[in-house]
């Protein structure tokens, strides 16, 4: 008898448990997952570095064109310079709804010395490899993900990620970004972008 009320509740359950198990087999085994936002306002680590106010501030650039707003910039020194020695300060701060992505001083100082030096020496190729860095649209954070944009240089450049991390041309961070200038939207990134040949 004891065996028997074993068989007779296994017998009741066993089905109460295929059941579930055979529906599972219809539901989708992949479940779709919202897409992450896109950051508004100034994203990346290293937006905390940059002045709460006063010169170099997001608010003080946001009243200056881009050029100008760039030379207000601790972190942007090294572009700043290179911007004037090619004559491209006054053409950028001219040109409307532009997006610069913009190579930080550690951009700069990651090359070698005489990569640096060969490189600013070179008034055709630096305004080449600068202009690669701008392209003759506003960039917009929800355009990230999976971008492709023509440069002022002639080439595409790409860009890729999520939530608030993305890259330029697989290459370059975007340390912060989405700063908004009289002119420009910024991109602050932390490689020196190169140009197709």
């Amino acid at each position: 008898m004891r065996f028997t009320g074993v068989r007779t509740a296994h017998a009741v359950i066993a089905p109460l448990v295929a059941v579930p198990l055979a529906l599972g087999a219809f539901a989708p085994h992949v479940y779709a997952q919202a897409p992450t936002p896109s950051p508004t306002g100034t994203f990346g680590p290293d937006c905390s570095e940059l002045p709460r106010s006063g010169g170099g501030s997001v608010a003080a650039m946001a009243e200056q064109k881009v050029a100008d707003a760039a030379a207000g910039s601790r972190q942007l020194a090294q572009l700043t310079a290179a911007l004037k020695q090619a004559g491209l300060d006054d053409t950028l701060n001219r040109s409307d709804n532009i997006t610069l992505f913009a190579p930080t001083n550690h951009a700069f100082n990651s090359l070698s010395e005489a990569q640096r030096d060969s490189l600013l020496n070179d008034p055709e190729r630096l305004k080449k490899v600068l202009t690669y860095h701008v392209v003759d649209a506003d960039v917009t954070p929800s355009e990230l993900p999976n971008g492709s944009f023509k440069t002022l240089e002639g080439s595409q450049l790409t860009t890729s990620g999520s939530g608030t991390t993305f890259k330029v041309n697989s290459t370059a961070d975007i340390v912060c970004g989405n700063i908004t200038t009289a002119n420009a939207t910024v991109y602050l990134i932390d490689g020196l972008l190169t140009p197709p040949d």
